[in-house]
């Protein structure tokens, strides 16, 4: 019965000692981790390109990690982003929103082609 119990005490010591072995150099290295200039840079110009995807987003955060964010924020607000297929049919159904029958389906038709 002695040995049960010793061994029962060992295993849960050991299970005890490893959980907290493991645990503390996980948060202390997480807490203690300093971030590098370029690195702080890095993101920094990730949080100002949010929302951007693919191209627009990798010459959004390389204009900025070079120093150019004035350029990249006029090219955007100057030229407006061009909608797909799928956006340009949500706008133009939510522009027709009264419009019933054939009315809408040529109003509808008008806006996709025109692409606004």
């Amino acid at each position: 019965m002695s040995m049960r119990l010793s061994l029962l005490a060992a295993s849960a010591v050991l299970a005890f000692a490893t959980t907290a072995a493991f645990a503390a150099p996980q948060s202390t290295a997480a807490a203690g981790k300093t971030l590098t200039s370029s690195q702080q840079k890095m993101s920094d110009c990730s949080k100002a390109s949010k929302g951007k995807t693919g191209a627009d987003y990798k010459s959004s955060v390389s204009a900025c990690m070079k120093g150019d964010s004035a350029p990249a924020a006029s090219a955007s607000t100057a030229a407006p982003q061009k909608l797909t297929s799928q956006q340009r049919m949500a706008k133009c159904n939510h522009d027709n929103a009264g419009k019933k029958g054939a009315d809408y389906k040529s109003a509808v038709s008008a806006c996709m082609k025109t692409g606004s």
